[in-house]
């Protein structure tokens, strides 16, 4: 039998990573179109805000609970109990936590319906001297925080799923929630007294949505998950023992979103809209790209460290930095470059104006200075969780997110929202950098000579990539002006394809990108 290479351990992480990030990208601009009808229907007004508060605070609670610490302490514990003692004994330990997650949700769902309108008045401040937008948020935050129960069982499929090598089905769920929220708006509206109630009730209706689905995935995957007693287990604990730093660190982490809505509440109205709006579009790439690449790298890395193939480990982190770079540098120039017309092409109509898409566009710009350092994070975090330490991101966490509130308190008199939105990117690359370096003197992270002999032509095909969209732009302009909607979307359809052509012909060309490997995945695609 011929010894494993690169080409082996590699391959399977690159389609998988292809794989989820495809399936992402459907989800995300399926996310669009829904974008798009929210911002025609629903605008930017203080219905709008309303209901962008009160999906927040689920989605606060989901980052915290369910998905982001829930994943660094299940995955590679799951891991470990699979190759020590086998599949029997790794479900067992997915059932018990089943059991206690779904007790420890029915509680905080209770508790939450019951002091809704008191922890309004800490979320959202700013409501209070606006009667009829307070009272909208309550009524929808209560709507949908029952999602939380739902896509925390989500979250815990999806990462057994993960674990057994199986991507497609949790990548695949938000799909269903954009589907289902689409449809709210087109039809459920109808019924209600605003566009904002039937998504507060489209929001409950996918989270139901996508729980029936991970089941479904679940038993196709001949996993069925029974609910035993709640019982903490060696096996348990040591899931807390990990989950108690994730949990603080993901804590930590939701604090900037927080922080955020609890500040925009005090600006003029529309600026929680504006901030939604520009995260939307900036979710795009960073969920394409840095979910995809966190999702594959934990399970992968967590199965190499488990093995003893440190270098396997360390190849798998190189090529998610190399891959991180190359497809988030130029969507974050293109959103620095051409934001304006990007934003009034896919927003700007009926109630979403013209000042509310040059306020959208502003922010986009200043989260789009951080969209690299958002998924450089993504990849860098595995190397921690794999080594099931949760710890010390939190440390780096709690600097990080110090420094972003300074800076938003700062920057929220001059620039509004905008300043939000900055101060979030400039703290994530703080964030980054530091987390880095610790790594790096553990002598867990070292640059390998093809990711160092990319950076500069990778450099060079973005700039390229900017000139040509400038110049595209002012081309183009006469048809960003013609009324109605076919021409403006051939504009940017075309303003889009030059930029790509651009950076694709020159990454090429150049050599940031590593031709026989793009081959090799090309013909597994095929």
């Amino acid at each position: 039998m011929r010894p494993a290479t690169w080409r082996d351990k590699v391959g399977p992480v690159l389609r998988n990573i292809l794989s989820v990030g495809g399936l992402t990208l459907a989800s995300r601009v399926l996310g669009f179109v829904r974008d798009v009808v929210t911002a025609a229907l629903l605008g930017a007004g203080p219905v709008a805000d309303a209901f962008f508060v009160a999906l927040r605070l689920p989605n606060h609670f989901r980052a915290l609970l369910a998905e982001g610490a829930f994943n660094a302490a299940f995955v590679p514990v799951f891991a470990r109990l699979t190759v020590a003692s086998g599949r029997p004994r790794a479900l067992l330990f997915a059932e018990q936590v089943l059991a206690l997650m779904v007790v420890s949700q029915l509680v905080l769902l209770v508790i939450f319906e019951l002091v809704m309108p008191g922890f309004m008045h800490l979320f959202a401040p700013g409501f209070a001297d606006q009667p009829e937008k307070f009272g909208l948020a309550v009524l929808f935050t209560r709507i949908t925080f029952p999602y939380l129960l739902f896509i925390a069982i989500v979250s815990l499929t999806g990462a057994l799923l993960n674990a057994l090598g199986r991507f497609a089905a949790a990548a695949a769920a938000p799909i269903l929630l954009n589907a289902i929220l689409i449809l709210a708006q087109l039809v459920l509206s109808a019924f209600l007294p605003t566009v904002g109630h039937a998504l507060a009730w489209g929001v409950l209706a996918a989270g139901l949505a996508q729980f029936l689905f991970l089941l479904w995935s679940c038993h196709r995957a001949g996993v069925r998950l029974s609910l035993p007693r709640p019982r903490l287990t060696p096996d348990v604990r040591q899931f807390l023992r990990v989950l108690g730093p994730a949990a603080l660190g993901a804590g930590v982490l939701q604090i900037n979103l927080f922080a955020d809505t609890l500040i925009a509440s005090f600006l003029p109205t529309g600026a929680v809209s504006y901030l939604y709006y520009a995260d939307r579009l900036n979710q795009l790439p960073l969920g394409v790209v840095g979910i995809a690449i966190g999702t594959v790298l934990l399970p992968a890395m967590s199965r190499h460290l488990k093995r003893g193939d440190t270098a396997a480990a360390a190849h798998d982190q190189n090529r998610a930095f190399e891959l991180s770079l190359l497809l988030t540098l130029p969507a974050a120039v293109a959103f620095l470059a051409v934001a304006e017309p990007i934003v009034a092409v896919l927003f700007q109509r009926q109630s979403f104006v013209a000042a509310d898409a040059a306020a959208t566009a502003a922010t986009l710009t200043a989260y789009a200075i951080g969209l690299p350092a958002f998924v450089l994070i993504r990849s860098v975090l595995p190397g921690f969780y794999a080594r099931e330490d949760t710890a010390t991101p939190v440390r780096i966490a709690v600097v990080a997110v110090a420094v972003n509130i300074g800076l938003k308190l700062v920057l929220m008199g001059p620039l509004l929202q905008v300043g939000l939105a900055l101060a979030t990117s400039l703290s994530s690359w703080l964030n980054f950098v530091l987390l880095a370096l610790a790594l790096r003197r553990r002598g867990f992270l070292a640059l390998d000579a093809r990711f160092k002999r990319g950076l500069l032509p990778l450099a060079a095909a973005t700039v390229g990539m900017a000139i040509a969209l400038k110049l595209a732009q002012l081309g183009l302009a006469p048809w960003f002006e013609i009324p109605g909607l076919t021409g403006r979307v051939a504009a940017l359809a075309a303003l889009i394809a030059i930029g790509g052509a651009v950076f694709a012909t020159l990454a090429l060309l150049l050599g940031a990108v590593d031709r026989a490997e793009l081959r090799r995945v090309l013909r597994r695609r095929s």
